[in-house]
């Protein structure tokens, strides 16, 4: 499996105070169920992103835990209503442990 790669897109970086911006990301992810067998008819193990989430400067604004039905390549939009300038942390976990994590800065006038 190819590493897996965030993409995020906020709908700008410079804000005034009081704003909110909007907030998309994107992981390509293959998201392996575990129900399904390779060409010897072993089991794939199940391997998916179990949980996201969003900080801004160290608070959680964003979070949630991923089931096993999610789709290949998690897509998930929110708002966020920044009152500082700082840094979005966003952070995918993988079953196996795997932690992947990308970083956007968020400039407020």
């Amino acid at each position: 499996m190819s590493t897996p790669r965030p993409r995020i897109r906020l709908d700008r970086s410079e804000i005034s105070k009081g704003d909110v911006i909007e907030v998309k990301t994107l992981i390509s992810h293959t998201m392996e169920s575990g129900q399904r067998r390779d060409g010897d008819g072993n089991v794939i193990p199940r391997r998916i992103i179990n949980t996201f989430k969003c900080e801004f400067e160290g608070q959680v604004v964003f979070s949630c835990d991923i089931e096993p039905a999610v789709s290949a390549n998690p897509y998930f939009q929110f708002h966020v209503k920044p009152d500082r300038s700082g840094t979005l942390t966003f952070t995918w976990i993988d079953d196996d442990g795997t932690v992947i994590t990308a970083q956007e800065q968020i400039t407020v006038n």
